[in-house]
């Protein structure tokens, strides 16, 4: 794996342990020499997950809409920072660049970015593993609706079997090493119930 793209949040969260996982996350990617691929922005975890990999000798390439530049402070000590015209050319900037996708705790936009490629994963429009880094149980609610989903036969088991999840940043990435895509959704060729 060559590139994971982290999708996080603009502000740094209510407690110590948001920051510390984050620049632990960007350790841990520089010492794996892959590259992070991100929103660009130099504020919240955003920043400090960027910071932590170009600390450690780590390559960052950051993905930023013009419109955003001054709000979220682009950070300009990246390896590459990318200007795009909008939040639509963001994500699939950052979808061509990643070898897979990792959610820190964030707020609607850091759900909203997971969501997109996860489904994008679901449909087949990649193969690549789409995790949820679980820093103080922040993502605990939202694994439990998954399984809801599934109980509910909204969600077929392997499509489940996607939601990848750890507390720490060795564990997701790690799990990612072995991370094998389910076969494509599709209504003509599997029975629904």
């Amino acid at each position: 794996m060559k590139s994971i793209a982290v999708f996080c949040g603009s502000s740094e969260g209510a407690q110590s342990i948001y920051k510390e996982s984050a620049a632990k996350l960007g350790h841990e990617l520089a010492k794996r020499h892959i590259t992070l691929i991100y929103g660009g922005a130099n504020v919240g975890l955003m920043g400090i997950v960027a910071d932590a990999v170009l600390e450690h000798g780590g390559s960052v390439i950051g993905v930023l809409p013009q419109f955003l530049q001054n709000r979220e402070i682009a950070h300009m000590g990246l390896t590459e920072l990318i200007m795009v015209e909008s939040m639509h050319e963001r994500k699939a900037k950052m979808a061509e660049l990643a070898d897979g996708f990792i959610a820190l705790p964030g707020g609607p936009g850091t759900l909203e970015e997971y969501f997109e490629i996860f489904t994008w994963g679901q449909l087949g429009l990649h193969q690549k593993p789409c995790g949820l880094l679980n820093i103080n149980q922040y993502f605990d609610p939202l694994i439990a609706m998954f399984d809801t989903m599934e109980r509910e036969r909204f969600m077929q088991p392997k499509y489940r079997s996607m939601v990848i999840n750890d507390v720490t940043s060795e564990g997701i990435l790690n799990q990612f090493t072995n991370y094998k895509a389910p076969s494509v959704k599709s209504y003509l060729t599997e029975k629904r119930t």
